[in-house]
Order: C-alpha cells, then structure tokens, then sequence
C-alpha cells in the first residue's frame, strides 16, 4: 500500500473529519476524500462512515488503524532525522502542554535530556489543541487535562495539580479573618475584586462547584491569559484567585498572599501524559515519557 494514502487514513481516523485532516495535512478535502476512497478500493471494505458531522471508523478501519499507526509514526519518525544528524545521537522532540505547567514542570524536568543532545520544541497549548497535533503526528509527546479518547493515542496520568483560594493578606479581613469562609460561606467573598485568566472563570467556577456546590456570584474585575500574571495581581492586591497550589506555594510561604479557605479536601486536576500508540518505541521519546513519570513523583 502507498505509504501517502496510509498516512491520510491515520490522519482521518485520529482526526475524526475529513475537513480536520485536510488542514493538518495542508491538502484540500477532495484530495483527502479521493485517497480515502483509493484505500478504500485497494482494501475492498469501507473504512469510514459518513456522520452528518464528520466521520466515524468501520471495525475494518480500526483494525487497520491499529495495525498500521505505529509502524507509520515510526516510519515518519526516521524520514523527518536530518541527513547531518544520522549517527549523531541527537533527536528532536516536540511537545505540547499548558504554558504555566510546561514552564515551571515539565521542561525543568526535561532539561538534563537536553544536555545530553536532545532537540526540544514546544508548542503551549490547550488540551484540543495539543491532542490534535500529537494525533496528526505534529508533536510526540502531550500534556494535557482530559483523558484522551482516541484509541491510538496513550495517556497515563502524570500528576495531580491542587487548587487554592488566595488573596493578598489586606482582604482576609474583609472575608471574615483566617476562619470566615469556612464558618460563614462563600458569601463573605461576594464583595472581593476576582482576577482570573479567562472570562468563564472557569478555575474559579470549578472551585466554587467543588467546594461550595454554588456557582461564583462576581464578574471578574481583571482578565489576564497567563496564571502567573494572575498570581502578580494577586500579589499586588487587585483581588481573589483561585491558582494551582505549586504556582503560588513560595508567595504563600512568604506571606505575600493568603490562603482565603483550606477545605478539606481540595479540588485537583489531574494531567495526563499523552503518545501516539507505537511511539515509546523510539528510544528518545521513551527516555522523555520516563523522566516527566519520575520527576513527577517529586513535584
């Protein structure tokens, strides 16, 4: 079988859409669509079923998905090495994961692999967007907050991140001193500036959900993209966050800001670490995937 129309295939069934597939492989849909049927000819049975949205694998196009997709990411693997790096024991690798978490984590952990001649790309990104590129084959490794559900993508978790309610120290009174949340509610927040990273609130949102079974009552009053741009305003007074508790521990531990509440059991995410089946072959992305699984036992 042509090794394109193979690649197109793996593409279309991590992609879920022909249309998605196009675009990660910069073809148009028609090409995509006429090498799909191509294949679909040479192996004599449907591949795909047409969905009004997007498309959906046969039995026939799983099995082959699972028997081909490692073999080709392997393949790919080797005819994307620069001549001048043959022998050389050098190899790139590229990643995908939430700017604030890839920053202050995992490249620290990756650092040493580095000096040892590792090539490291990162592309900061949200979860849709990192398990879409690691699909297409454009990163290897993918840190993210769901559990992917292709099933040529692996995932094992890598570590829970807490979440806290923090202000800077001038607001705790407002809430009530050290205990007023926790005796009182949420209530006594109701009249506190919120600084979040985005407009859904949703870290806040989630924290309220787990902690109070209520929804936040306040429109955020400073919106930054960047968690540690949140924790700067927090530390400078302009209201309450909630923040990942290893973002902010050493502000905490230096009395530039509060904790608001301490439930008892605190909300977590939990990240996940993410490759295309096949690929922890590759010696390089073995040793990358083992290191952030040990590193992680110490964060």
């Amino acid at each position: 079988m042509d090794l394109a129309l193979l690649r197109t295939f793996v593409t279309v069934h991590r992609a879920g859409s022909f249309t998605r597939a196009a675009q990660l492989l910069g073809l148009s849909q028609p090409a995509v669509t006429g090498q799909i049927r191509t294949l679909e000819r040479q192996v004599g049975r449907p591949l795909f079923l047409r969905l009004p949205r997007g498309v959906a694998p046969t039995t026939v196009g799983d099995e082959l998905a699972h028997k081909v997709a490692p073999h080709l990411d392997a393949l790919l693997e080797i005819t994307a090495a620069a001549p001048d790096d043959e022998g050389s024991g050098t190899h790139s690798l590229h990643l995908a994961g939430p700017a604030e978490f890839t920053a202050l984590r995992i490249l620290p952990a990756l650092a040493p692999l580095v000096t040892d001649g590792l090539h490291l790309r990162v592309s900061l990104s949200g979860d849709d967007e990192a398990l879409a590129g690691l699909a297409a084959g454009h990163h290897d490794l993918a840190v993210v907050s769901v559990q992917p559900r292709d099933r040529l993508i692996a995932a094992v978790p890598l570590w829970d991140e807490e979440y806290a309610l923090v202000a800077a120290p001038a607001w705790r009174e407002q809430a009530g001193g050290p205990h007023g949340v926790r005796d009182h509610g949420p209530q006594l927040l109701d009249d506190l500036p919120v600084v979040t990273c985005d407009e859904e609130c949703r870290l806040l949102s989630q924290y309220w959900s787990a902690v109070f079974d209520a929804k936040p009552t306040r429109d955020p009053a400073v919106v930054v993209p960047d968690l540690r741009a949140v924790l700067d305003c927090v530390r400078d007074g302009a209201g309450l966050a909630v923040l990942p508790r290893y973002l902010c521990a050493a502000a905490l531990a230096a009395g530039e800001i509060t904790l608001l509440l301490e439930p008892p059991v605190p909300p977590l995410r939990t990240y996940f670490l993410a490759t295309r089946v096949g690929t922890l072959a590759l010696p390089h992305l073995a040793r990358a995937h083992e290191r952030l699984l040990a590193a992680a036992q110490g964060w």
